[in-house]
Parts: C-alpha cells; structure tokens; sequence
C-alpha cells in the first residue's frame, strides 16, 4: 500500500510543480512557452483554471502525506526483534545435561593425620 502511495506523491509533486511553473508570475515563468492558451482557458486566460489546478492537487498532496506518515508510523512500531523472531524457526538449544555421574557432588576426602 505505501508503494502506491509513494507512486502517487511522486506525480502530484510532479503535477504541481508543472501548475505552478506555468501560472503567471513577474517573470512570466514557463508560461511564455505555452503559446496562446487563452482561447483553451477562456478570456480570463490560465489564470483561475491553473490557480483551481494548483489547490486541488496541493490538498491532494497534504492528503496523501497524512496517509503516507500514518503507514509508515504503522510499519514502524513493529520491533526488528519481533521481524526476525518471525522468520527463525530454529529453536534455541536445550540445556547442556551432565552425565549422571557426574551429577552428584564429588565426595571430599579428610586426612585426619592429626
């Protein structure tokens, strides 16, 4: 799900930079290079369809980031630990039994030379 997501911001970034790089500015921008766009747009020209065009993807863009922080905060609260427990399947190794004999304390020897 994040992939997409991440697919998704990738082109709204991409969309709103084009958007705001065509609107015109002081210096014109990349809007000079679009012709005469204005019979498209309407008489008011680009102006008001681009400046609509820039806010619904903005809005897009700060929806979409929401939900990309929420999944990854999601993914992230699972613990490495946890993954790599998950995946082991190799049990730990039982505890080391001494023979019987030498289970017992060994007996102490007293000289008793005295």
């Amino acid at each position: 799900m994040t992939g997409i997501l991440l697919i998704t911001q990738i082109v709204l970034v991409v969309i709103i930079t084009i958007a705001v790089l065509l609107q015109k500015s002081s210096s014109i921008g990349l809007g000079a290079y679009s012709g005469s766009n204005e019979s498209v747009f309407g008489a008011k020209g680009p102006g008001g369809f681009l400046a609509k065009m820039t806010f619904f993807f903005g809005f897009l863009f700060v929806v979409n980031t929401v939900t990309l922080g929420y999944f990854y905060a999601q993914e992230s609260s699972a613990s490495v630990v946890d993954s790599v427990a998950d995946t082991t399947d190799i049990a730990a190794p039982a505890a080391v039994q001494l023979p019987a004999e030498t289970q017992e304390a060994p007996a102490v020897e007293t000289n008793a030379s005295n």
